[in-house]
């Protein structure tokens, strides 16, 4: 993934809403959701839904199938699996093992919630 097309995928999802949509996508997995059971599911107004599914089309974060008169949306899991590879292609000097999630400590929270 190059930058241009990283900066148009992080673009897509810098919105809340388009942010939970995508989220929602990647629970459900390859099988994605009618437009209907998204709106439904994050009460979001069908024309708000539309212009946001739109954006994230347009940034290559869902795909569409037609069934009929509905439309079914799943996440691009290659986009987010290639964003994912850009964000971290050069982390720890490309010490891939050394970027792991460390357990966060409990002593600085403890600092903190003491203040």
């Amino acid at each position: 993934m190059e930058t241009e097309s990283a900066l148009q995928v992080l673009t897509g999802l810098a919105h809340e809403t388009r942010l939970s949509i995508f989220r929602l996508l990647v629970e459900v997995g390859h099988e994605g959701l009618l437009a209907g059971e998204i709106a439904t599911h994050l009460e979001i107004p069908g024309t708000t839904l539309s212009f946001h599914l739109k954006n994230m089309s347009q940034a290559g974060l869902v795909v569409s199938e037609r069934l009929g008169t509905s439309i079914r949306y799943s996440a691009d899991f290659d986009a987010m699996n290639g964003l994912v590879s850009y964000l971290t292609a050069n982390c720890c000097g490309g010490n891939m093992s050394a970027c792991a999630p460390r357990k966060k400590s409990t002593r600085r929270r403890k600092a903190t919630a003491s203040r």
